[in-house]
Protein backbone atom coordinates (compact mmCIF):
# COMPACT_ATOMS: atom_id res chain seq x y z
CA UNK A 1 0.00 0.00 0.00
CA UNK A 2 1.03 3.66 -0.91
CA UNK A 3 2.37 5.66 1.75
CA UNK A 4 -0.45 8.28 2.03
CA UNK A 5 -0.58 12.27 3.64
CA UNK A 6 -2.87 14.77 3.51
CA UNK A 7 -2.84 19.03 3.09
CA UNK A 8 -4.54 21.23 5.07
CA UNK A 9 -7.60 21.11 3.47
CA UNK A 10 -7.65 17.72 3.59
CA UNK A 11 -6.38 16.67 0.06
CA UNK A 12 -4.46 13.49 0.00
CA UNK A 13 -0.79 13.60 -1.48
CA UNK A 14 0.93 10.31 -3.01
CA UNK A 15 4.12 10.28 -0.72
CA UNK A 16 5.99 6.76 -1.57
CA UNK A 17 5.27 4.15 -4.91
CA UNK A 18 2.43 1.31 -4.81
CA UNK A 19 3.39 -1.27 -2.79
CA UNK A 20 5.89 0.49 -0.54
CA UNK A 21 5.87 -0.52 3.15
CA UNK A 22 6.73 1.78 5.99
CA UNK A 23 7.32 0.98 9.82
CA UNK A 24 8.49 3.79 11.98
CA UNK A 25 9.57 4.17 15.80
CA UNK A 26 9.80 1.28 18.92
CA UNK A 27 7.73 -0.77 15.90
CA UNK A 28 11.39 -0.18 13.27
CA UNK A 29 13.95 -0.65 16.08
CA UNK A 30 11.71 -3.67 17.43
CA UNK A 31 11.58 -5.63 14.31
CA UNK A 32 15.61 -4.95 13.45
CA UNK A 33 16.55 -6.09 17.31
CA UNK A 34 14.01 -8.72 16.81
CA UNK A 35 15.48 -10.49 13.19
CA UNK A 36 19.18 -10.45 15.35
CA UNK A 37 18.84 -11.70 17.98
CA UNK A 38 17.35 -14.80 16.41
CA UNK A 39 20.56 -14.99 14.63
CA UNK A 40 22.28 -14.68 17.56
CA UNK A 41 20.30 -17.54 19.15
CA UNK A 42 20.17 -19.40 16.13
CA UNK A 43 24.47 -19.90 16.91
CA UNK A 44 24.82 -19.41 20.78
CA UNK A 45 24.34 -23.17 20.89
CA UNK A 46 27.64 -23.52 19.08
CA UNK A 47 29.78 -22.08 21.13
CA UNK A 48 32.49 -23.68 23.23
CA UNK A 49 34.17 -26.99 23.83
CA UNK A 50 30.81 -28.05 24.43
CA UNK A 51 28.98 -26.92 22.14
CA UNK A 52 26.79 -28.64 19.29
CA UNK A 53 27.29 -29.10 15.44
CA UNK A 54 24.67 -27.86 13.07
CA UNK A 55 23.57 -29.61 9.55
CA UNK A 56 22.70 -27.46 6.63
CA UNK A 57 21.22 -28.31 3.63
CA UNK A 58 21.44 -25.52 0.45
CA UNK A 59 18.74 -25.75 -2.27
CA UNK A 60 21.10 -28.21 -4.10
CA UNK A 61 20.93 -31.05 -1.35
CA UNK A 62 24.64 -30.18 -0.55
CA UNK A 63 25.04 -30.93 3.28
CA UNK A 64 27.22 -29.28 5.73
CA UNK A 65 27.87 -30.25 8.99
CA UNK A 66 29.57 -27.47 11.20
CA UNK A 67 29.67 -25.12 14.00
CA UNK A 68 31.74 -22.51 12.69
CA UNK A 69 29.92 -19.18 13.00
CA UNK A 70 31.28 -17.91 9.74
CA UNK A 71 30.39 -20.91 8.06
CA UNK A 72 26.62 -20.97 9.26
CA UNK A 73 25.90 -17.70 8.67
CA UNK A 74 27.05 -17.92 5.33
CA UNK A 75 25.13 -20.75 4.27
CA UNK A 76 21.65 -20.11 5.71
CA UNK A 77 19.59 -17.84 3.23
CA UNK A 78 19.00 -14.07 5.34
CA UNK A 79 16.44 -11.96 3.92
CA UNK A 80 15.81 -10.01 6.70
CA UNK A 81 18.48 -6.47 6.35
CA UNK A 82 19.15 -6.39 10.13
CA UNK A 83 20.23 -10.20 10.54
CA UNK A 84 22.09 -9.22 7.23
CA UNK A 85 24.13 -7.15 9.15
CA UNK A 86 24.75 -10.08 11.75
CA UNK A 87 26.21 -12.32 8.82
CA UNK A 88 28.66 -9.36 7.42
CA UNK A 89 29.89 -8.67 11.08
CA UNK A 90 30.94 -12.57 11.19
CA UNK A 91 32.38 -12.54 7.12
CA UNK A 92 34.53 -9.41 9.15
CA UNK A 93 35.66 -11.41 11.77
CA UNK A 94 35.99 -14.20 9.75
CA UNK A 95 38.00 -12.13 7.11
CA UNK A 96 40.06 -9.88 9.67
CA UNK A 97 40.98 -12.15 12.11
CA UNK A 98 39.94 -15.65 11.44
CA UNK A 99 38.36 -16.36 14.61
CA UNK A 100 35.44 -15.32 17.09
CA UNK A 101 32.89 -15.26 14.21
CA UNK A 102 30.76 -17.00 16.84
CA UNK A 103 31.36 -14.48 19.56
CA UNK A 104 31.27 -11.58 18.00
CA UNK A 105 27.06 -13.08 16.63
CA UNK A 106 26.53 -13.78 19.73
CA UNK A 107 27.75 -10.59 21.84
CA UNK A 108 26.40 -8.49 19.64
CA UNK A 109 22.59 -10.25 20.35
CA UNK A 110 23.15 -9.88 23.46
CA UNK A 111 23.70 -6.06 23.43
CA UNK A 112 20.50 -5.75 21.36
CA UNK A 113 18.50 -7.53 24.14
CA UNK A 114 19.94 -5.65 26.71
CA UNK A 115 19.43 -2.11 24.46
CA UNK A 116 16.06 -3.60 24.27
CA UNK A 117 15.44 -3.25 27.49
CA UNK A 118 16.70 0.36 27.85
CA UNK A 119 14.47 1.48 25.43
CA UNK A 120 11.38 0.11 27.05
CA UNK A 121 12.54 2.38 29.99
CA UNK A 122 12.12 5.32 27.46
CA UNK A 123 15.96 5.53 27.39
CA UNK A 124 16.97 7.33 23.75
CA UNK A 125 18.93 5.10 21.55
CA UNK A 126 21.33 7.65 21.05
CA UNK A 127 22.28 7.84 24.78
CA UNK A 128 22.64 4.47 24.62
CA UNK A 129 25.26 4.34 21.27
CA UNK A 130 27.00 6.76 23.32
CA UNK A 131 27.18 4.20 26.57
CA UNK A 132 27.82 1.57 24.44
CA UNK A 133 30.52 3.61 22.51
CA UNK A 134 32.48 4.58 26.01
CA UNK A 135 32.05 1.04 27.17
CA UNK A 136 34.05 -0.55 24.05
CA UNK A 137 36.40 2.09 24.52
CA UNK A 138 37.13 1.07 28.36
CA UNK A 139 37.39 -2.55 27.49
CA UNK A 140 39.71 -2.56 24.72
CA UNK A 141 41.72 -0.56 27.67
CA UNK A 142 40.87 -3.30 30.35
CA UNK A 143 42.15 -6.01 27.56
CA UNK A 144 45.31 -4.33 26.88
CA UNK A 145 46.09 -4.04 30.49
CA UNK A 146 45.37 -7.92 31.41
CA UNK A 147 47.21 -9.00 28.16
CA UNK A 148 50.01 -11.39 28.67
CA UNK A 149 53.26 -10.89 25.92
CA UNK A 150 54.06 -13.68 24.62
CA UNK A 151 57.43 -15.24 23.77
CA UNK A 152 57.42 -15.95 19.68
CA UNK A 153 60.28 -18.99 20.26
CA UNK A 154 58.11 -20.26 23.22
CA UNK A 155 56.43 -22.65 21.63
CA UNK A 156 54.76 -24.73 24.22
CA UNK A 157 52.90 -21.54 24.93
CA UNK A 158 52.23 -20.99 21.40
CA UNK A 159 50.76 -24.45 20.72
CA UNK A 160 48.15 -23.59 23.42
CA UNK A 161 46.69 -21.00 21.35
CA UNK A 162 45.47 -22.99 17.91
CA UNK A 163 44.39 -25.39 20.56
CA UNK A 164 42.00 -23.40 21.86
CA UNK A 165 40.71 -22.36 18.90
CA UNK A 166 39.98 -26.16 17.71
CA UNK A 167 38.88 -27.41 20.90
CA UNK A 168 35.39 -26.96 19.95
CA UNK A 169 35.67 -28.30 16.58
CA UNK A 170 35.28 -32.04 15.65
CA UNK A 171 38.99 -32.56 15.19
CA UNK A 172 39.09 -32.52 18.77
CA UNK A 173 41.32 -35.88 19.24
CA UNK A 174 44.14 -34.54 16.81
CA UNK A 175 44.58 -31.00 17.79
CA UNK A 176 47.39 -31.14 19.16
CA UNK A 177 49.29 -32.62 15.97
CA UNK A 178 47.15 -30.11 13.65
CA UNK A 179 48.36 -27.02 15.99
CA UNK A 180 52.21 -28.07 15.74
CA UNK A 181 51.68 -28.14 11.97
CA UNK A 182 49.81 -24.41 12.07
CA UNK A 183 53.02 -22.83 14.05
CA UNK A 184 55.26 -24.61 11.27
CA UNK A 185 53.56 -23.21 8.46
CA UNK A 186 53.08 -19.68 9.87
CA UNK A 187 56.29 -19.65 11.56
CA UNK A 188 57.86 -20.17 7.10
CA UNK A 189 55.42 -17.66 5.88
CA UNK A 190 56.50 -14.75 8.24
CA UNK A 191 57.64 -11.93 6.77
CA UNK A 192 59.56 -8.54 8.45
CA UNK A 193 58.52 -5.56 7.20
CA UNK A 194 60.06 -2.29 8.86
CA UNK A 195 59.01 -3.05 12.61
CA UNK A 196 55.87 -4.73 11.76
CA UNK A 197 55.59 -8.21 11.28
CA UNK A 198 53.15 -9.49 8.32
CA UNK A 199 51.91 -13.14 8.41
CA UNK A 200 49.56 -13.34 5.14
CA UNK A 201 48.05 -17.13 5.52
CA UNK A 202 46.90 -16.67 2.12
CA UNK A 203 50.58 -17.82 1.08
CA UNK A 204 49.48 -20.97 2.94
CA UNK A 205 48.06 -23.57 -0.02
CA UNK A 206 45.40 -25.62 1.32
CA UNK A 207 44.47 -29.04 -0.64
CA UNK A 208 41.67 -31.08 0.31
CA UNK A 209 42.03 -35.08 -0.65
CA UNK A 210 39.47 -37.75 1.20
CA UNK A 211 40.88 -40.34 2.42
CA UNK A 212 43.48 -41.92 5.23
CA UNK A 213 42.98 -40.03 8.51
CA UNK A 214 43.18 -36.65 9.90
CA UNK A 215 46.79 -37.45 11.46
CA UNK A 216 48.22 -38.02 7.87
CA UNK A 217 47.60 -34.69 7.17
CA UNK A 218 50.65 -33.29 5.74
CA UNK A 219 52.93 -29.72 5.52
CA UNK A 220 54.77 -29.76 2.44
CA UNK A 221 57.70 -27.30 2.55
CA UNK A 222 56.86 -26.08 -0.95
CA UNK A 223 53.84 -26.22 -3.42
CA UNK A 224 51.10 -28.99 -4.68
CA UNK A 225 50.08 -28.61 -7.94
CA UNK A 226 46.63 -30.23 -8.20
CA UNK A 227 47.70 -31.13 -12.21
CA UNK A 228 49.86 -34.35 -13.53
CA UNK A 229 52.80 -34.84 -15.59
CA UNK A 230 51.42 -33.84 -19.48
CA UNK A 231 53.13 -36.34 -21.13
CA UNK A 232 53.93 -40.38 -20.41
CA UNK A 233 57.57 -39.83 -21.61
CA UNK A 234 58.03 -36.98 -19.48
CA UNK A 235 59.98 -38.00 -16.15
CA UNK A 236 57.93 -38.79 -12.95
CA UNK A 237 60.35 -37.63 -10.36
CA UNK A 238 62.97 -34.81 -10.88
CA UNK A 239 65.75 -34.25 -7.74
CA UNK A 240 67.52 -31.42 -7.61
CA UNK A 241 65.10 -29.19 -9.68
CA UNK A 242 65.43 -26.10 -11.45
CA UNK A 243 61.76 -24.81 -12.37
CA UNK A 244 61.01 -22.57 -15.27
CA UNK A 245 57.76 -20.89 -14.57
CA UNK A 246 56.06 -19.41 -17.61
CA UNK A 247 53.06 -17.18 -17.90
CA UNK A 248 52.79 -18.43 -21.87
CA UNK A 249 51.46 -20.72 -24.76
CA UNK A 250 53.97 -23.47 -26.15
CA UNK A 251 51.61 -23.56 -28.99
CA UNK A 252 51.58 -21.62 -32.57
CA UNK A 253 49.52 -19.03 -32.41
CA UNK A 254 47.01 -19.38 -34.92
CA UNK A 255 46.28 -15.94 -37.36
CA UNK A 256 43.73 -13.25 -36.16
CA UNK A 257 42.59 -12.80 -40.01
CA UNK A 258 41.84 -15.61 -41.90
CA UNK A 259 44.82 -15.87 -44.94
CA UNK A 260 44.60 -18.04 -48.12
CA UNK A 261 48.52 -19.67 -49.31
CA UNK A 262 48.61 -21.11 -52.62
CA UNK A 263 50.98 -23.81 -52.79
CA UNK A 264 52.26 -25.46 -56.36
CA UNK A 265 54.91 -27.59 -55.55
CA UNK A 266 54.08 -30.42 -53.26
CA UNK A 267 57.19 -29.97 -51.09
CA UNK A 268 56.32 -26.54 -49.58
CA UNK A 269 53.61 -28.76 -48.18
CA UNK A 270 55.89 -30.28 -46.12
CA UNK A 271 58.11 -27.21 -45.87
CA UNK A 272 55.22 -25.47 -44.00
CA UNK A 273 54.30 -28.13 -41.62
CA UNK A 274 57.47 -28.15 -40.93
CA UNK A 275 58.15 -24.85 -39.63
CA UNK A 276 55.37 -25.33 -37.46
CA UNK A 277 57.40 -27.95 -35.74
CA UNK A 278 60.66 -26.46 -35.91
CA UNK A 279 59.01 -23.27 -34.01
CA UNK A 280 58.07 -25.50 -31.29
CA UNK A 281 61.34 -27.15 -31.17
CA UNK A 282 63.24 -24.30 -31.15
CA UNK A 283 60.98 -23.14 -27.94
CA UNK A 284 61.80 -26.14 -25.81
CA UNK A 285 65.55 -25.92 -26.70
CA UNK A 286 65.30 -22.06 -25.36
CA UNK A 287 63.94 -23.36 -22.12
CA UNK A 288 66.22 -26.84 -21.95
CA UNK A 289 69.52 -24.11 -22.81
CA UNK A 290 68.67 -22.12 -19.43
CA UNK A 291 69.29 -25.71 -17.78
CA UNK A 292 65.51 -26.16 -16.56
CA UNK A 293 64.61 -30.08 -15.89
CA UNK A 294 60.73 -28.70 -14.88
CA UNK A 295 58.32 -26.55 -16.48
CA UNK A 296 55.24 -25.45 -14.73
CA UNK A 297 52.66 -23.09 -17.44
CA UNK A 298 50.13 -21.26 -16.52
CA UNK A 299 48.60 -22.09 -20.55
CA UNK A 300 48.68 -24.74 -22.96
CA UNK A 301 51.23 -27.06 -24.18
CA UNK A 302 51.11 -28.11 -27.90
CA UNK A 303 51.23 -32.07 -28.11
CA UNK A 304 54.21 -31.55 -30.48
CA UNK A 305 56.08 -29.57 -27.77
CA UNK A 306 55.45 -32.02 -25.07
CA UNK A 307 57.23 -34.45 -27.27
CA UNK A 308 60.38 -32.11 -27.51
CA UNK A 309 60.51 -31.61 -24.24
CA UNK A 310 59.82 -35.25 -22.93
CA UNK A 311 62.97 -35.75 -25.21
CA UNK A 312 64.78 -33.50 -23.34
CA UNK A 313 63.52 -35.18 -20.01
CA UNK A 314 61.50 -32.15 -18.90
CA UNK A 315 59.05 -32.50 -16.46
CA UNK A 316 56.09 -30.31 -17.45
CA UNK A 317 52.76 -29.59 -16.45
CA UNK A 318 49.95 -27.39 -17.89
CA UNK A 319 47.35 -24.80 -16.72
CA UNK A 320 48.42 -24.54 -13.53
CA UNK A 321 46.56 -21.37 -11.39
CA UNK A 322 47.88 -17.91 -10.84
CA UNK A 323 47.64 -18.11 -7.55
CA UNK A 324 49.35 -21.40 -7.56
CA UNK A 325 52.22 -19.80 -10.02
CA UNK A 326 52.19 -17.17 -7.59
CA UNK A 327 53.23 -19.24 -4.69
CA UNK A 328 55.56 -21.22 -6.33
CA UNK A 329 57.67 -18.21 -7.26
CA UNK A 330 58.14 -17.14 -3.86
CA UNK A 331 58.70 -21.44 -2.41
CA UNK A 332 61.00 -21.64 -5.45
CA UNK A 333 62.58 -18.06 -5.70
CA UNK A 334 61.78 -18.73 -9.37
CA UNK A 335 60.75 -15.48 -11.77
CA UNK A 336 57.40 -15.72 -13.94
CA UNK A 337 58.27 -15.25 -17.04
CA UNK A 338 55.74 -14.21 -19.82
CA UNK A 339 57.97 -15.04 -22.94
CA UNK A 340 59.77 -18.04 -23.20
CA UNK A 341 62.54 -15.69 -25.13
CA UNK A 342 62.79 -13.77 -21.84
CA UNK A 343 63.73 -16.96 -19.70
CA UNK A 344 67.53 -17.43 -18.13
CA UNK A 345 69.06 -19.29 -16.04
CA UNK A 346 68.73 -16.96 -12.95
CA UNK A 347 65.15 -16.74 -13.47
CA UNK A 348 64.47 -20.63 -12.83
CA UNK A 349 63.40 -21.43 -9.47
CA UNK A 350 65.34 -24.49 -6.74
CA UNK A 351 63.62 -27.57 -5.27
CA UNK A 352 65.21 -30.80 -3.70
CA UNK A 353 62.41 -32.48 -4.89
CA UNK A 354 59.33 -32.42 -7.62
CA UNK A 355 57.56 -35.71 -8.09
CA UNK A 356 53.96 -36.75 -9.30
CA UNK A 357 52.16 -39.01 -6.97
CA UNK A 358 48.79 -40.56 -7.08
CA UNK A 359 46.84 -39.31 -3.53
CA UNK A 360 43.27 -41.26 -3.53
CA UNK A 361 42.17 -41.09 -7.58
CA UNK A 362 43.99 -38.13 -8.36
CA UNK A 363 47.50 -37.51 -9.45
CA UNK A 364 49.25 -34.29 -7.94
CA UNK A 365 52.60 -32.64 -8.59
CA UNK A 366 55.04 -32.20 -5.30
CA UNK A 367 57.15 -29.58 -5.26
CA UNK A 368 58.96 -30.08 -2.19
CA UNK A 369 62.11 -29.34 0.02
CA UNK A 370 62.67 -26.24 -1.11
CA UNK A 371 65.39 -23.91 0.40
CA UNK A 372 63.54 -20.98 2.65
CA UNK A 373 59.92 -20.78 1.22
CA UNK A 374 57.98 -18.37 1.65
CA UNK A 375 54.78 -20.20 0.43
CA UNK A 376 54.09 -23.78 1.86
CA UNK A 377 51.19 -26.16 1.43
CA UNK A 378 48.68 -28.30 3.77
CA UNK A 379 47.66 -31.34 2.51
CA UNK A 380 44.71 -32.19 4.31
CA UNK A 381 43.35 -35.55 4.85
CA UNK A 382 40.03 -37.27 6.81
CA UNK A 383 37.85 -40.38 6.02
CA UNK A 384 35.13 -38.46 5.39
CA UNK A 385 34.31 -35.42 2.61
CA UNK A 386 32.73 -33.84 5.78
CA UNK A 387 35.27 -34.44 7.89
CA UNK A 388 37.65 -32.76 5.57
CA UNK A 389 35.99 -29.99 5.32
CA UNK A 390 35.63 -29.34 8.85
CA UNK A 391 39.16 -30.32 9.27
CA UNK A 392 40.08 -27.65 6.97
CA UNK A 393 37.74 -24.79 8.58
CA UNK A 394 39.77 -25.99 11.50
CA UNK A 395 42.90 -25.82 10.28
CA UNK A 396 41.89 -22.15 8.81
CA UNK A 397 41.20 -21.06 12.35
CA UNK A 398 44.11 -22.26 13.86
CA UNK A 399 46.70 -20.88 11.37
CA UNK A 400 44.79 -17.33 12.00
CA UNK A 401 45.08 -17.01 15.60
CA UNK A 402 48.83 -18.33 15.23
CA UNK A 403 49.44 -15.25 12.79
CA UNK A 404 47.28 -12.83 14.99
CA UNK A 405 49.87 -13.72 17.56
CA UNK A 406 53.01 -13.20 14.96
CA UNK A 407 51.52 -9.79 14.17
CA UNK A 408 50.51 -8.90 17.29
CA UNK A 409 52.48 -11.01 20.34
CA UNK A 410 49.60 -10.50 23.31
CA UNK A 411 47.05 -13.26 24.16
CA UNK A 412 44.60 -13.56 26.80
CA UNK A 413 43.25 -16.04 29.15
CA UNK A 414 39.77 -18.11 27.61
CA UNK A 415 36.93 -19.53 29.02
CA UNK A 416 34.91 -16.57 29.80
CA UNK A 417 37.86 -15.19 32.14
CA UNK A 418 38.19 -11.70 29.72
CA UNK A 419 34.78 -11.02 29.15
CA UNK A 420 34.15 -11.56 33.04
CA UNK A 421 37.46 -9.23 33.94
CA UNK A 422 35.90 -6.77 31.93
CA UNK A 423 32.26 -6.88 32.97
CA UNK A 424 33.75 -6.45 36.33
CA UNK A 425 35.60 -2.69 35.52
CA UNK A 426 33.09 -1.70 32.98
CA UNK A 427 30.69 -1.99 36.62
CA UNK A 428 33.39 0.09 38.37
CA UNK A 429 33.48 2.49 35.09
CA UNK A 430 29.58 2.84 35.15
CA UNK A 431 29.31 4.22 38.68
CA UNK A 432 32.26 7.22 37.57
CA UNK A 433 30.43 7.77 34.38
CA UNK A 434 26.54 8.42 36.11
CA UNK A 435 23.79 9.70 33.96
CA UNK A 436 21.89 7.45 31.34
CA UNK A 437 25.12 6.67 30.01
CA UNK A 438 25.35 4.59 33.43
CA UNK A 439 22.61 2.65 32.23
CA UNK A 440 24.21 1.37 29.16
CA UNK A 441 27.53 1.30 30.08
CA UNK A 442 26.24 -1.24 32.94
CA UNK A 443 23.92 -3.09 30.29
CA UNK A 444 26.69 -3.47 28.10
CA UNK A 445 28.89 -5.33 31.05
CA UNK A 446 25.62 -7.46 31.50
CA UNK A 447 25.80 -8.40 28.07
CA UNK A 448 29.49 -9.34 27.64
CA UNK A 449 28.59 -12.24 30.50
CA UNK A 450 26.78 -13.84 27.67
CA UNK A 451 30.13 -15.82 26.96
CA UNK A 452 30.79 -17.15 30.35
CA UNK A 453 26.79 -17.91 30.67
CA UNK A 454 26.37 -19.26 27.03
CA UNK A 455 30.02 -21.73 27.63
CA UNK A 456 28.37 -22.96 30.53
CA UNK A 457 24.70 -23.54 29.40
CA UNK A 458 26.61 -25.85 26.80
CA UNK A 459 27.73 -27.70 28.99
CA UNK A 460 24.81 -28.43 30.75
CA UNK A 461 25.98 -26.44 34.04
CA UNK A 462 23.84 -24.08 35.88
CA UNK A 463 25.05 -20.77 34.38
CA UNK A 464 23.51 -18.39 37.45
CA UNK A 465 25.69 -20.62 39.73
CA UNK A 466 28.78 -20.44 37.50
CA UNK A 467 28.17 -16.57 36.72
CA UNK A 468 28.07 -15.74 40.61
CA UNK A 469 31.30 -18.17 41.21
CA UNK A 470 33.24 -16.42 38.37
CA UNK A 471 32.19 -12.27 39.55
CA UNK A 472 33.45 -13.55 43.14
CA UNK A 473 36.81 -15.17 41.60
CA UNK A 474 36.99 -12.11 39.51
CA UNK A 475 36.88 -9.81 43.13
CA UNK A 476 39.97 -11.76 44.19
CA UNK A 477 43.61 -10.31 43.76
CA UNK A 478 44.64 -11.77 40.87
CA UNK A 479 41.71 -13.56 39.49
CA UNK A 480 42.10 -11.57 36.09
CA UNK A 481 42.27 -15.15 34.42
CA UNK A 482 39.77 -17.14 36.67
CA UNK A 483 37.17 -18.70 33.65
CA UNK A 484 34.73 -21.54 33.22
CA UNK A 485 35.90 -24.93 32.95
CA UNK A 486 33.33 -26.44 30.79
CA UNK A 487 34.51 -30.25 31.77
CA UNK A 488 34.81 -29.98 35.34
CA UNK A 489 32.14 -27.45 36.45
CA UNK A 490 34.60 -25.29 38.20
CA UNK A 491 36.35 -22.65 37.83
CA UNK A 492 39.85 -22.88 37.65
CA UNK A 493 42.80 -20.36 36.33
CA UNK A 494 42.65 -20.50 32.77
CA UNK A 495 45.95 -19.40 31.65
CA UNK A 496 47.18 -22.49 33.73
CA UNK A 497 44.94 -24.60 32.28
CA UNK A 498 46.24 -23.76 28.50
CA UNK A 499 43.08 -21.53 27.52
CA UNK A 500 44.59 -19.06 25.45
CA UNK A 501 43.39 -16.47 23.11
CA UNK A 502 45.09 -13.82 20.63
CA UNK A 503 44.16 -10.20 21.94
CA UNK A 504 43.63 -9.07 18.57
CA UNK A 505 40.69 -11.67 18.09
CA UNK A 506 38.63 -10.36 21.31
CA UNK A 507 39.40 -6.37 20.31
CA UNK A 508 37.63 -7.00 17.30
CA UNK A 509 35.22 -9.07 18.24
CA UNK A 510 33.66 -6.06 20.97
CA UNK A 511 34.41 -3.46 18.70
CA UNK A 512 31.94 -4.98 15.92
CA UNK A 513 29.81 -6.30 18.06
CA UNK A 514 29.59 -2.93 19.62
CA UNK A 515 29.53 -1.33 16.22
CA UNK A 516 26.80 -3.60 14.66
CA UNK A 517 24.28 -3.00 17.57
CA UNK A 518 24.85 0.85 17.62
CA UNK A 519 24.27 0.31 13.89
CA UNK A 520 21.02 -1.14 14.53
CA UNK A 521 19.57 0.81 17.24
CA UNK A 522 20.05 3.95 15.49
CA UNK A 523 17.41 3.00 12.84
CA UNK A 524 14.08 4.08 13.75
CA UNK A 525 12.17 4.17 10.11
CA UNK A 526 12.19 1.29 7.63
CA UNK A 527 11.10 1.90 4.01
CA UNK A 528 11.03 -1.39 2.06
CA UNK A 529 10.75 -0.52 -1.85
CA UNK A 530 7.61 -3.21 -3.49
CA UNK A 531 9.45 -6.30 -5.10
CA UNK A 532 9.24 -6.77 -8.96
CA UNK A 533 6.42 -8.59 -9.76
CA UNK A 534 7.22 -11.82 -12.00
CA UNK A 535 6.36 -11.12 -15.36
CA UNK A 536 3.47 -13.76 -16.58
CA UNK A 537 3.89 -15.80 -20.12
CA UNK A 538 1.27 -15.64 -22.59
CA UNK A 539 -1.63 -17.43 -22.03
CA UNK A 540 -1.93 -20.13 -24.05
CA UNK A 541 -5.15 -21.77 -25.78
CA UNK A 542 -6.88 -25.23 -25.48
CA UNK A 543 -5.40 -26.06 -28.84
CA UNK A 544 -1.75 -25.65 -27.37
CA UNK A 545 -2.64 -28.47 -24.61
CA UNK A 546 -3.77 -26.48 -21.79
CA UNK A 547 -7.37 -27.47 -20.82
Amino acid sequence: MAYLTTTKEGQPVLILKEGTSRSRGKEAQRNNIMAAVVISETIKTTLGPRGMDKMLIDSMGDITITNDGATILNEIDVEHPAAKMMVEIAKTQDNMVGDGTTTVVVLSGELLKKASELLDQNIHPTVIVSGFRKATQKAIEVLDKVAVTVDLEDRETLKKVPMTSMRSKTVGPSREFLAEIAIDAVKQIVEKRGDSVLADIDNIQLIKKEGKSIQDTLLVKGIILDKEVVHPGMPKRVENAKIALLNAALEVEKTEISAEIRIRDPTQIKAFLDQETTMLKEMVEKIADTGANVLVCQKGIDDMAQHFLAKHGILAVRRAKESDMEKLSRATGGKVVMNVDDLKAEDLGHADLVEERKIGDDKMVFVEGCKDPKSVSLLIRAGLERMVDEAERALKDALSVVADVYEKNKIVAGGGAIEAEVAKELRKYASKVGGREQMAISAFADAIEIIPKSLADNAGLESIDILVNLRAAHEKPNGQFMGVDVFSGKILDMYKDGVLEPLSVKEHAIKSAAEAASLILRIDDIVAASKPKEEKGPSKTPEEGEY
